[in-house]
């Protein structure tokens, strides 16, 4: 006998007619032997109406009294749903969140998970009721130490589902919602897109951190970090939909359920190579033949960035790429590269184009779930590099790993120095890696983030501490970068040399930023804040890019053969990510998908609509 959650969203338990349908599924998977703790969202559209009227009463109300008010929705769906149950002939009891015992810590419309109290669950199950809980919410103690109604924030009931299915040791958690399962992209924008039969928890969370509309971080960070099974599937059939796959989890720690240590691994390669290539110029096709070239050549290339252009003395745009690889491949890598370099008609040297390469350099990484989502982890890695005086040569950001490239002689130093500030065990060390997924797909999936914007701080001190002293002001504004990108350019010399750097954060995060480095900046002569043009990030996510050759350069291609320029370019062990116009974005979406041979001749549609890859409920 298996003990499954199941979580069913607003347009699940939408109308009468649907909650009765969703009972009868119900009915039948218990009939075949399972336990159930089922979790309901609110109907359809309840959320956004009770936030609606919230607003007519008061457009600034207490964040105490929305989590009053948004907590009935839920509780309306599962007393309906266990009303439709004992209609069924199944006995069934309804709770809230507190009465499941979710408790979280007192953080009104966004709060996490400390723990789940399972005795009663359990006492039920034993008992044979199916168990209705509602999803989103839990509950805290006050400042006078009185139980408090919280809302776990947006995704709150898949949240909810996943970590019941942890604290209970279900044999798995099924989101059911109106779409068949997770597909390669966004079928409202690319037509044949596909189903995923599974997708690793890594990959589902850099989808999720990309702008997909897929199920939320926050669920996918605790079935990754617990080595809960989930599964993706249809309110109205019996397809198997997809499974989100981990590896084995770690047990529920002292530290809450949801606020475990962010960073579970560090590691370090040693003996890499750095290679850039400054006043590059600027148009479609650059940087594919140029990794075409090193494809060709035999060579791997790990992490790639290019960053920002920006305008030389007579008015022409030029771009910065740089790439590591092994560093016994570095000499073959330059000659590939000024062989590039000649057939573009790019006279290397003083006024041109410019090719540096260094090696003895080390990579350092950390990794864990939901990196990205909490802005304060990779400030945290590069104070701690600063005060340890290692200066970072390269940054490269993920949602689920941050990379630096270090001097080779400072990277065990440097591993020490991450070990020691994330609490780390020298089992959760790696000092060599190999390139994982070697049995996975180069690309699983493709995803378009529309609501980036691209920012530079020009002339910042190259020195340790200066990538730290920006990110830590971000941090403490609560501001996420989605990609971080140091320019290979330098102005000055000696002690006033200086460099570029570059990120992309949300649009409505650009004020927010621009306050929060103003400050900073008056220190530093010539240091200023610029916003680059409106922007489009299109991302190639799949476990099996790190052990496939040339799916950077098969990227670049497509969209160099569509005529759509690339104005930079961040690359984790995973993910592929290029920003382009924001008005070529969809176009770029298309020809990624197409050059990997992810589409197909279905459309997937829900109720006659097209779907998103995932429908995304509260």
């Amino acid at each position: 006998m298996a003990l499954l959650v199941q979580k069913f969203g607003g347009t699940s338990v939408a109308s009468v007619e649907r909650i009765q349908a969703v009972a009868k599924r119900i009915c039948r998977c218990r009939d075949e032997g399972n336990d159930l703790v089922i979790v309901v969202s609110a109907m359809g559209h309840t959320t956004d109406e009770l936030t609606g009227l919230a607003a007519a009463i008061n457009p600034n109300p207490p964040q105490r009294e929305m989590d009053m008010l948004l907590a009935t929705g839920e509780q309306v769906s599962m007393a309906l749903l266990a009303m439709a149950l004992h209609a069924e002939g199944v006995p069934a009891v309804s709770m809230t969140g507190t009465q499941a015992g979710i408790i979280t810590e007192s953080a009104h419309g966004r709060a996490r998970i400390l723990e789940i109290r399972t005795e009663r669950l359990q006492r039920l199950l034993e008992d044979g009721f199916v168990v209705v809980v509602a999803g989103f919410q839990g509950t805290s103690s006050g400042a006078a130490g009185t139980p408090e109604i919280t809302t776990l924030g947006r995704g709150g009931s898949d949240t909810s589902a996943v970590a019941l299915a942890a604290a209970l040791g279900a044999q798995a958690c099924e989101i059911f919602t109106d779409v068949p399962g997770v597909l390669t992209t966004d079928p409202r924008k690319v037509a044949d897109a596909q189903l995923m039969d599974q997708v690793s928890c890594d990959e589902m969370l850099e989808l999720a951190s990309l702008g997909a509309s897929v199920l939320h971080p926050r669920a996918v960070e605790i079935a990754r970090n617990y080595g809960v099974p989930l599964v993706v599937r249809s309110s109205w059939g019996d397809e198997p939909g997809t499974l989100l796959t981990s590896s084995k989890g770690r047990p529920i720690g002292h530290g809450g359920l949801e606020l475990g240590k962010p960073v579970d691994g560090a590691e370090l390669e040693p003996a890499q190579a750095v290679v850039a290539l400054t006043h590059v110029p600027d148009q479609p096709g650059i940087a594919a033949q140029l990794f075409e070239a090193l494809g060709k050549a035999g060579l791997n290339v790990d992490l790639i960035v290019q960053a920002t252009h920006e305008g030389s003395d007579n008015g022409s745009f030029t771009n910065d790429i740089a790439f590591t690889l092994a560093e016994a491949e570095l000499d073959q890598a330059q000659l590939v590269c000024r062989e590039v370099l000649a057939e573009l008609g790019a006279d290397v040297g003083a006024g041109g184009a410019q090719l540096r390469a260094e090696g003895g350099m080390a990579k350092l990484s950390i990794s864990g779930a939901g990196i990205l989502g909490r802005p304060g982890v990779a400030a945290k890695l590069f104070d701690t590099l600063a005060k340890a005086g290692i200066n970072l040569r390269l940054i490269a950001t993920s949602e689920v790993k941050v990379s630096c490239l270090v001097a080779g002689h400072q990277g065990a130093k440097a591993l020490r120095s991450a070990a020691e500030v994330f609490e780390l065990t020298d089992q959760q060390l790696n000092r060599q890696t190999t390139p994982a997924g070697a049995d996975e797909p180069a690309v699983r999936g493709v995803a378009l983030d529309l609501d980036q914007a691209q920012v530079s701080v020009r002339k910042l001190p190259d020195r340790p501490g200066t990538a730290a002293a920006v990110c830590r002001a971000l941090a403490d504004a609560g501001i996420s970068l989605d990609a971080i990108v140091q320019s290979e350019r330098t102005h000055g010399a000696g002690q006033a040399l200086s460099r570029d750097m570059s990120f992309t954060l949300r649009k409505g995060d650009l004020g927010k930023a621009e306050q929060a480095l103003s400050a900073l900046l008056k220190q530093w002569p010539g240091a200023h804040f610029e916003q680059g043009a409106a922007i489009a990030r299109v991302s190639a996510v799949g476990a099996g890019m790190p052990c496939t050759p040339g799916t950077a350069a098969r990227m670049f291609r497509a969209l160099a053969d569509a005529g759509i320029n690339i104005e930079l370019i961040a690359t984790s062990e995973i993910r592929t990510s290029c920003v382009v116009p924001e008005n070529l974005g969809v176009q770029a979406l298309q020809v990624v998908h197409g050059a990997f041979g992810l589409g197909g001749t279905a459309v997937h549609r829900a109720h006659g609509t097209e779907a998103p890859m995932v429908a995304k409920e509260p």
